[in-house]
């Protein structure tokens, strides 16, 4: 599975609801069947429709994670002298039963269900949590007087208190069509609908799952659906809008785009949606493209319009995105449609004026909006497959019992592949072409005027453009085994693919082509009698009224499978169309087997110096870099570089790298050894194509040698043989052990250790400096592992990914990859820069700040200057798929219009304006994709924030392996079916919470930790193999005036990082307390940290120093974890800066333990020097935090983050 799949919506002129998968090859009809439809508008994650009685449903996929609703109220009470607190309060205050704020009354019997579609999922109960504390039992806070601020601790002046109830109501009305109750005022009512339309997603994500529901009445008027989202997939109510016309239909795109049809052929565009305000402010009038012919049609996307007029011409709309909704003028199309549809990725659908067929717009990029073709969708449906296989059986005993099968044979073999084919079509069968097809006719949608007999030859004749035709390819969309069918006593083949360009372009007609739109279409073999072809042919093409694309997502890497014709025919149809006579058969296979001769012969030609270059015992590769040079002022100067590689007597190659260069007109060099690199990984540069190269001393040094190529190409084949060559001189090869350790950089990139048994104990401590780190191709933000080899990773867009067993991909290729298990992946995040703005007396807030200011556009950090127009990708492998917006979503809350407000730079940012504040600042985003490859496939359909993985014992290989995840929502999931033969599991079981969560940690003897979103920790208990979700939470008390971020559970430790990069220890842990007593502080300036099955502890480390340099995030090991002293006693170096994740959850290889002192003195790498000076005056050992000066800056020169 390359790609995730997404659904294409179509009506039939039934009424039926079809849907079509991007991965699938026919239709499925929507469960329920009962109803008949008119319209349907659909997005990713659910689909509205307009039933024939007017009446409006919704269909919300179902999925693992259940759509919850917390209803809340609070009880009040207040304290008096007679019976202490009690439900009696003074005339003004609030309500004994209200909401947060005390002005509405919410008694718990008030609460009712919206809707027949919602069930309550528990009872009443007290929330017992307050701030990320536990309460004391009953769950009250305590305050002077309402309102005021609330405290778990009740003291003398407590004169009031309250505690909240909570009640979750579930949806339950999921893969079914739910009607839409009004609960309006009857005269608001809205009128019968006439058409509907869902988009506005990506206007803003609060609430989450936000949509954006237009609707037409037959009256003409407007109206939109008021407060859609993800916790309230119905809505709440209609609003009408106001329109300067009758609307007839109406069309919204993912973002700001709405457009609608006036009744006298006008097009409105409404203004000023965004996401304070997603109704609009006003609408503006778009004339017709023809004056004759209104628009009947249109449909837009994220910054496309396209329409139809009466005269169903299709038109494309220039010039339009956010700014100008409007855009500037009108293109017309060749093709004659019913109506189009826009969908995701700006993909263009449209039905056909005269055959009611599905056509798909090809060639559309972000380049080229208007695409190329139209080419039609010949799925079958899939309640056509048991008639597929009569006819299937049908057409081969026609084969094999007709004395004639070329007077019986009427396939066509059309190709219109691309001219980089090289297989020519064979001319052994061009007698085909001889036999006319039965009455084969083609209507063009875009030449309706009449027909004309095809015949092969005219069908085999190419245009100029078009190249040589080629065989039919299972890979290649464009590539596809055709035939033609009759329907009537006066057949009439649709048209199914047409080369339909910009009218303006067209210079010459284009050729009818006929092809088969149905798999059950055989009638026009000609070898059914009248009772056969009625049966068959009664309703092969499915007439479509209607089609929607608004939740596919069309991937422009992987094929589709629309176009081709269905497997479980295709190899039948070959037979017959192919295998004429004997004769036929030998003259195709021996001119198959020339051209196979031919071209192994002119491909071995290249490659014939490769035996010679085997036999020489040195080899050398040279080539021009720039070097980023060692003394002051550090620059990047070309160099000459040069790779021997050389043949020892014992059949092992090695290699040195030279560095040539000139320092004074003096020619100098540098060397380095391969077997002695331990990584070389890409730099993050926008600027450059740049890499480093690490030993074990330029990790202490924190100065690795940094080289960069002059295009990507030539990087990544540097890249490429620069790690084979490492990996041959430490006899490493093959995928990576099950007991590897794997990392993430902070670009992404993944890399793997093989795991020395001496790397934990051992009377010889293995330095960590000195471990060999291969990349794995792939994009993602963390990984999880365990001893089993299951391996899961998060992208940064919080697509999950399964590990399959396969090696190398991205740059690597050859024989440093395997040919299999290796798979396309695509990751997107965002680029964020900062407008900053001072006040002054005159203007107000402007972009003219003082000399000492930061930049008016720069980083987060305000000390380098970010413009839009200067601001690039992270680097060159990535491309801008957005433009620039503002984001919302900044730590500390923002205004209306995304500003931050604070006394001066740099400051704590709040959200509103305060008199002391004389600065602001707001987040614009950008978002960008990356396209690569490695061996993941992904986990559709549940986003993931977080996930863990058992370490596992050496048990069954069947055993069931628990996998926890943390949803990007802060939903608690829980994996089934995870085992060794099967990693990416089965589905996922939802584990109900009271709050977002944000880490988890499965250790073994399946002890689940969580952690809030709050910063408040959790404990899920009696987790177990037969009861894999547990049964409750228990709320374990946070380090005193600490918010957590991130736990991880080995065998017998737990440990968690806070917010300000402290890492603790939870003391008291045992079999039969598993909650553990208390926190004992173990470390500072930790990102990132993880704890393996043997307890072993390593993390991410911030600001780490270096003989040269200071870096941020490096890989540390805790050494010195003993059962007696699991904290360990000091940290040990890595590789680094810039790393952003680590795990050794899968690191199980145990090594004979030795004494603390032994291992501490015979090691003098793991110094006491490692000790923060905070830590005087403290008598504990295993306090060692990371040691820095806090007043030095990082070096600008070290690969850091």
């Amino acid at each position: 599975m390359a790609m995730p799949s997404s659904l294409l919506w179509a009506v039939d002129i039934f009424g039926r609801v079809y849907t079509l998968s991007t991965v699938g090859q026919y239709w499925d009809l929507c469960k329920d069947t009962q109803l008949e439809f008119k319209r349907v508008s659909a997005v990713k994650q659910c689909c509205w429709g307009l039933a024939c009685d007017h009446q409006v449903y919704t269909y919300v996929f179902s999925g693992d994670v259940p759509i919850r609703y917390q209803e809340e109220t609070y009880e009040n009470q207040r304290w008096n002298p007679v019976g202490g607190f009690c439900e009696k309060l003074l005339p003004s205050d609030r309500w004994q039963w209200s909401d947060v704020s005390g002005l509405k009354h919410q008694q718990l019997d008030s609460f009712t269900l919206p809707s027949p579609h919602w069930e309550w999922e528990s009872d009443w109960y007290v929330d017992e949590n307050i701030g990320g504390e536990p309460t004391e039992k009953g769950g009250w806070t305590y305050a002077i007087d309402f309102p005021s601020t609330y405290t778990k601790d009740k003291k003398w002046n407590s004169c009031v208190r309250r505690r909240r109830w909570i009640r979750y109501r579930r949806y339950k009305s999921r893969d079914v069509w739910a009607k839409i109750v009004s609960h309006d005022d009857s005269d608001r009512l809205p009128d019968p609908f006439n058409d509907i339309s869902v988009g506005g997603w990506e206007i803003s994500d609060e609430p989450l799952g936000r949509l954006s529901v237009w609707a037409v009445s037959l009256q003409g008027r407007v109206w939109y659906r008021e407060n859609v989202c993800h916790h309230n997939p119905e809505g709440s109510m209609w609003s009408s809008i106001p329109t300067p016309g009758e609307v007839v239909q109406i069309s919204c795109g993912p973002y700001d785009l709405l457009w609608a049809t006036l009744w006298e052929g006008q097009a409105i565009v409404r203004e000023g949606i965004d996401r304070n305000n997603p109704q609009g402010i006003s609408w503006s009038i778009v004339e017709s493209p023809s004056s004759e012919n209104g628009i009947m049609h249109v449909s837009v996307g994220v910054d496309v319009v396209w329409c139809v007029t009466k005269d169903r011409k299709v038109w494309f709309r220039r010039g339009v995105n956010s700014y100008n909704p409007c855009g500037t003028s009108w293109i017309e199309m060749v093709g004659e449609m019913m109506m189009v549809t826009v969908g995701l990725n700006n993909q263009v659908w449209a039905i056909g004026c005269d055959d009611r067929a599905i056509y798909f717009r090809q060639g559309v990029t972000p380049s080229e909006l208007s695409g190329k073709t139209w080419k039609a969708i010949v799925s079958g449906r899939e309640s056509d497959r048991s008639q597929t296989g009569s006819s299937t059986s049908l057409l081969s005993a026609g084969c094999f019992f007709t004395d004639d099968i070329q007077n019986q044979t009427n396939a066509i073999i059309q190709g219109d592949a691309d001219t980089s084919s090289d297989t020519e079509l064979p001319s052994v069968p061009m007698n085909l072409a001889n036999t006319p097809p039965v009455g084969a006719t083609a209507n063009s949608p875009g030449n309706g005027t009449g027909s004309q007999t095809a015949e092969l030859r005219a069908n085999l004749a190419l245009d100029s453009d078009q190249g040589e035709a080629t065989v039919p390819s299972n890979n290649n969309e464009k590539a596809n085994l055709e035939m033609h069918r009759s329907k009537s006593p006066n057949p009439s083949a649709e048209l199914q693919w047409t080369n339909i360009d910009l009218k303006e372009a067209q210079k010459h007609p284009v050729l009818s082509v006929s092809t088969f739109a149905e798999t059950s279409s055989l009638s026009s073999l000609g070898m059914f009698s009248a009772g056969a072809e009625e049966q068959y042919g009664a309703d092969e093409h499915p007439l479509w009224a209607w089609v929607s694309g608004g939740g596919c997502l069309v991937d422009l890497h992987s094929p589709l499978k629309w176009f081709t014709v269905p497997s479980d025919l295709s190899s039948s149809v070959q037979s017959l169309s192919l295998s004429i006579t004997p004769a036929q058969t030998a003259a195709w296979r021996k001119q198959i087997f020339q051209q196979l001769s031919e071209r192994t012969k002119r491909e071995l030609e290249n490659f014939r110096h490769y035996e010679q270059a085997i036999e020489q015992s040195v080899w050398v590769k040279t080539g021009t870099l720039q070097w980023w040079r060692n003394w002051k002022p550090h620059k990047w100067m070309d160099v000459r570089v040069a790779l021997e590689q050389f043949t020892g007597s014992d059949g092992m190659r090695d290699s040195i790298l030279f560095i040539y260069y000139m320092y004074h007109e003096e020619k100098k060099y540098i060397h380095v050894f391969l077997n002695e690199v331990t990584i070389i990984v890409e730099v993050l540069n926008e600027a450059k194509h740049s890499f480093a190269l690490y030993t074990p001393e330029r990790t202490k040094q924190r100065w690795p040698i940094c080289l960069a190529a002059s295009t990507e190409q030539e990087m990544h084949d540097w890249l490429s043989l620069l790690n084979m060559s490492c990996c041959e001189s430490r006899r490493i090869q093959g995928p990576p052990s099950h007991h590897a350790i794997w990392s993430v950089t902070c670009k992404g990139d993944i890399f793997v250790s093989e795991p020395s048994p001496e790397l934990e104990a051992g009377p010889h401590l293995m330095p960590c400096d000195q471990m060999f780190w291969r990349q794995v191709g792939g994009h993602l933000r963390l990984i999880e592992c365990n001893n089993r080899g299951i391996v899961w990773g998060i992208g940064y867009d919080h697509t999950a990914w399964v590990y399959t067993g396969g090696y190398g991909g991205g740059f690597i290729q050859g024989l440093a990859s395997s040919a299999d298990n290796i798979y396309t992946q695509s990751d997107v995040k965002c680029v964020y820069i900062y407008e900053n703005q001072r006040w002054n007396p005159v203007t107000g807030y402007s972009s003219r700040g003082l000399p000492t200011d930061r930049y008016m556009w720069s980083d987060a950090s305000g000390l380098q200057e970010c413009t839009k127009v200067n601001t690039k990708p992270p680097s060159p492998q990535w491309s801008w798929v957005s433009d620039w917006y503002i984001d919302f979503n900044t730590s500390g809350g923002t205004d209306r219009e995304g500003w931050q407000y604070a006394a001066d730079f740099p400051a704590s940012y709040h959200g509103h304006k305060t008199m002391k504040d004389f600065v602001r600042r707001r987040r614009w985003a950008r978002k960008c994709k990356i396209v690569t490859n490695g061996p993941w496939l992904e986990v559709p359909p549940v986003t993931l924030w977080d996930i863990s993985i058992i370490p596992s014992s050496d048990a069954d290989d069947e055993e069931v392996v628990a996998l926890w995840a943390i949803s990007d929502k802060g939903d608690v999931l829980c994996r089934l079916g995870v085992t060794q033969q099967n990693p990416a599991g089965t589905s996922w079981l939802h584990v109900g919470t009271d709050q977002p969560f944000i880490s988890i940690s499965v250790g073994a003897f399946y002890q689940v930790w969580a952690i809030a979103r709050d910063g408040s920790a959790f404990y899920r208990g009696s987790v177990s193999q037969k009861k894999p979700a547990g049964d409750c939470w228990y709320h374990i008390p946070s380090p005193q005036k600490q918010k957590l971020k991130q736990v991880s559970v080995g065998r017998t430790s737990v440990f968690v990082l806070d917010k300000n990069g402290n890492l603790w220890y939870r003391q008291g842990i045992t079999p039969s307390y598993p909650q553990g007593s208390t926190w004992d502080h173990v470390s500072n300036n930790i990102r990132k940290m993880s704890v393996g099955p043997l307890d072993q502890v390593w993390v991410i480390a911030d600001k780490v120093q270096g003989s040269h340099s200071l870096s941020c995030g490096t890989v540390c090991h805790r050494t010195g974890v003993q059962p007696m002293e699991p904290k360990g006693l000091s940290w040990d170096y890595g590789i680094g800066g810039g790393w952003e994740h680590v795990t050794v959850r899968g690191n199980a290889t145990e090594a004979s333990r030795v004494s603390v002192h032994e291992s501490s003195e015979e090691n003098p790498a793991v110094s006491k020097d490692l000790e923060d000076e905070e830590s005087k005056g403290k008598t504990e050992q295993s306090k060692t935090p990371l040691m820095v000066n806090d007043s030095q800056e990082s070096d600008r020169n070290a690969i850091n983050c």
